[in-house]
């Protein structure tokens, strides 16, 4: 396939860069709270109260993308928690321990994930996040939790909604299914096995199961993909033109869902890629809005 200027590949990554130079532009937003979880640094959630003051608003948890690498914080997606909160959400934006600037090779990219820590800390964040929010955000109603992600946050979403299905004997498994209104996975790395495949982020799912050989037995633990049926409502939106995740790693979850019997929305959105779905001037966003709506309400 051509590559030259001009050429669909050529100008799929130039949209690319443009949308992705759009999305971090904003300034980060402060927190009106933040509270830990645990002693690590990376062990915490940061907090914003619904700007219109309402009370028993929704508690929207957000988890961040970047490819579960050390370089990409909860800072960059601030924007998209102060964007929700003017919407008159609740909104707790939650920090994880990712693969560390230590673990690469020079001139590679950080290694994806921290294995079991990742999901060590995902977990007892959604654990502690009734008792947190409460403490840290008195007009939020815990008893209306919509978790949504972006990108590798999806793929943790996703899998936060599914800790109830995972296998026998897991320290992440919950005895019920988690108590939330719903799940909106941005972008997800949904599917392990069609995100391999399409090289998604350079190899991250690979890196984040701990490469080939730990491939299988982890995935079983961590894979959104085969963890289904969750039971959970669960709504996708994804860009047409996302060439960072693919189209085609969505569609094998809700495809996987359906076999399961269980029916995941999917909003495709046309003309979009893969960052307009965190960027406030971004008409995606509204979309993103609207999906959580649907199911907080």
């Amino acid at each position: 396939m051509s590559d030259s200027p001009g050429s669909p590949d050529s100008a799929a990554r130039e949209r690319d860069a443009a949308e992705s130079a759009s999305a971090f532009a904003h300034p980060a937003v402060a927190p009106d709270a933040t509270a830990a979880y645990g002693d690590h640094p990376d062990q915490v959630v940061d907090f914003y109260a619904p700007r219109d003051g309402r009370t028993a608003a929704p508690l929207v948890v957000l988890l961040h993308g970047g490819a579960w690498r050390a370089p990409y914080d909860r800072a960059h997606v601030s924007p998209l928690a102060d964007f929700l909160a003017r919407r008159g959400f609740a909104v707790a934006n939650v920090e994880y321990r990712r693969g560390g600037e230590g673990q690469r090779a020079p001139g590679a990219d950080p290694v994806a994930g921290r294995w079991p820590e990742t999901f060590d800390d995902v977990a007892a964040a959604l654990d502690a996040m009734p008792v947190l929010a409460a403490r840290a955000l008195p007009g939020a109603d815990v008893r209306r939790i919509v978790v949504i992600g972006h990108s590798a946050g999806g793929h943790l979403a996703l899998w936060a909604a599914a800790r109830h299905v995972l296998p026998e004997g897991s320290s992440w498994r919950l005895p019920a299914p988690p108590p939330l209104r719903g799940v909106v996975a941005l972008a997800p790395i949904a599917d392990f096995a069609a995100a391999v495949r399409l090289g998604v982020c350079g190899g991250a799912v690979t890196q984040l199961l701990g490469g080939e050989a730990g491939d299988e037995d982890r995935a079983a633990h961590a894979d959104p993909g085969v963890l289904l049926p969750t039971g959970i409502a669960t709504a996708i939106v994804q860009g047409v033109d996302d060439i960072v995740v693919p189209q085609a790693v969505s569609e094998a979850y809700v495809d996987a869902a359906a076999l399961a019997g269980e029916t995941v929305g999917l909003t495709l959105l046309g003309g979009v890629g893969h960052f307009p779905l965190i960027d406030p001037a971004a008409d995606a966003c509204a979309v993103v809005a609207e999906e959580i709506t649907q199911l907080a309400w």
